[in-house]
């Protein structure tokens, strides 16, 4: 029963624990070092990692954003297996499960001093897992997942095109929070209303 709603489940004592860790956020950020609070359009993430906010306070969020990253990560952990299991290719099936996993335990990572690099190995794992997602969900039966399949993709592409040519950085911390948010909904779909039927002729 718990292993069959893990994600979900995950996912909802993640995003709690997020929104504890925002309100706790002692402020400042890229626009506004002086600013009170999280700023949802200017602040990143990672701001809430951090041992001291950006104004200089001691950063009472960190460790219920360390929490609220550790739930996430396990609940696409399950996610990534799970998925992987419903495909008959096994070596498809790996690269899913191995990369995803990977990316997720990098993902972790992020809120150490190592920060930029595991932003890079993380994200290049979990767009590979994606893209093979992606791919089996274009030639499923899956018409509606193929579009949502896209969009997550490709604003996933956007967001890490941003974070390493620095063009329209301004915008970052905005796509980073909807790139997050679609790719969550596009995982709990996947996860809930897909089955090994429909990858089985593929």
């Amino acid at each position: 029963m718990i292993k069959k709603y893990a994600v979900i489940i995950g996912i909802i004592i993640s995003s709690l624990l997020l929104l504890v860790s925002s309100l706790k956020y002692p402020g400042g950020s890229q626009y506004n070092k002086f600013a009170n609070g999280f700023d949802w359009k200017h602040n990143y993430i990672c701001n809430l990692f951090d041992e001291f906010a950006v104004n200089g306070d001691v950063n009472a969020s960190r460790y219920w954003a360390i929490a609220g990253t550790f739930f996430f990560c396990v609940s696409f952990v399950f996610f990534f297996v799970h998925f992987s299991n419903k495909l008959v290719s096994k070596n498809a099936s790996n690269v899913i499960k191995y990369c995803g996993v990977s990316a997720m335990i990098a993902s972790f990572l992020i809120v150490t001093p190592y920060h930029n690099a595991m932003i890079v190995l993380s994200s290049t794992l979990a767009l590979i897992s994606m893209f093979y997602i992606t791919y089996y969900i274009i030639k499923s039966d899956l018409k509606y997942f193929k579009l949502l399949s896209i969009i997550c993709l490709l604003i996933s592409y956007f967001c890490n095109y941003i974070y390493y040519t620095k063009h329209y950085l301004e915008f970052l911390p905005i796509v980073q929070k909807m790139a997050l948010g679609i790719t969550v909904v596009w995982m709990v779909l996947l996860e809930y209303f897909t089955g090994n039927e429909d990858f089985e002729n593929i």
